[in-house]
């Protein structure tokens, strides 16, 4: 039997959240191409101080092709040297910070030239002008956010009825009834005021008509799961969607690497019997002094054992001692983890987040 051949273009954008499940659709696609009658070759484009990322990740493929393409310089509002959102000094920068973006364009182009030909491209959402790109070598494109279809369906549903946009629903906490989800009830604040207009609805259009016109969208989830809202968006007039999640479950087991603090101290609970709570409220998420003092406060009031992953130095803002009095049930990690591997740890039996 004949084998034939296929390259895959992948194109995250700069934020973990959005970073990481395209990585593990890569993984993805190697891993089915071993079973057919034909092989699969993959490039990634990222940044230079992103590439150090996105190979540690993929240290167990290194059949993938990282590419890095030089980042913008001398961005308005955005401090030298930043090049993915978790190092932003406030989310209020995301707009300026993926228009920006835009300037990879000539470069992702040029490297275009000199690869082999591409089958398709995956590029995220957020990265809407890739689908210029891709429109300008006749490389189909086809558009990931790393969100379920529930995440995407009923925010159209919300803005297709016009929920937040009449009279009648000035409120921000009265829960409005979502008319193709009747089920389903959400508030205005749900929905984040500063992008219902001025320059961030601008980027969501474009961002939106980028995807309209492109090839197909990925989701990272089960049809099984929400055929309810799968069939909803493939009813909609956009893009057919594929469902290709879970895709945390590509990760292999993690082989001679050194266990980092936090998964001793979760095998120590394990053996002690006790369960653990991990916080966690991401890299982008805001979360004033104010929050987060209550916060500390009231998982040191519960007594249970916690896991929190923050980039703050909480005794900084909640004072010292702090540590001292939890060392007993909580530990405070402010390096970057394998979200996954906490939650799938034994001992782990709760999740406090930002979102579901």
């Amino acid at each position: 039997m004949a084998v034939s051949s296929n390259h895959v273009v992948l194109f995250p954008y700069m934020s973990k959240g959005h970073t990481i499940p395209l990585l593990q659709f890569g993984r993805l696609l190697l891993r089915h191409s071993c079973k057919q009658p034909t092989t699969v070759s993959i490039t990634i484009f990222t940044t230079p101080k992103n590439e150090p990322f996105v190979s540690e990740f993929l240290s167990d493929t290194p059949e993938i092709k990282v590419i890095s393409l030089p980042f913008p310089e001398k961005i308005t509002g955005i401090p030298p040297g930043v090049e993915s959102t978790d190092k932003l000094p406030s989310m209020s920068l995301y707009v300026p910070f993926t228009r920006a973006t835009k300037l990879l364009q000539p470069f992702l182009e040029e490297s275009l030239k000199n690869l082999p030909e591409v089958s398709f491209m995956v590029s995220d959402g957020f990265l809407w002008w890739t689908s210029e790109s891709a429109d300008k070598f006749k490389i189909p494109r086809l558009v990931f956010y790393g969100m379920n279809s529930y995440a995407v369906a009923v925010p159209v549903s919300a803005f297709k009825h016009k929920l937040f946009t009449e009279p009648e629903t000035e409120s921000d906490t009265e829960p409005v009834t979502v008319p193709d989800f009747p089920w389903i009830r959400i508030k205005k604040c749900d929905i984040s005021h500063g992008f219902q207009s001025g320059e961030a609805a601008e980027l969501i259009i474009d961002q939106r008509m980028s995807t309209t016109t492109s090839h197909g969208f990925l989701v990272n989830s089960f049809y099984e799961l929400e055929s309810t809202f799968v069939d909803y968006n493939n009813n909609s007039g956009r893009p057919k969607s594929w469902c290709v999640g879970p895709l945390c479950l590509t990760d292999l087991p993690k082989q001679g690497r050194a266990k980092p603090a936090w998964v001793h101290w979760l095998d120590r609970k394990l053996e002690e019997g006790c369960s653990v709570l991990y916080v966690a409220f991401g890299t982008q998420a805001e979360i004033s002094n104010k929050q987060l003092n209550e916060l500390a406060f009231g998982l040191e009031d519960s007594k249970i054992n916690f896991i929190w992953v923050t980039r703050k130095d909480v005794e900084e803002i909640i004072g010292e001692g702090f540590k001292d009095r939890i060392r007993d049930t909580g530990m405070i990690v402010t390096d970057w983890v394998d979200q996954w591997e906490i939650l799938s740890h034994e001992s782990v039996e709760g999740f406090l987040s930002h979102c579901g």
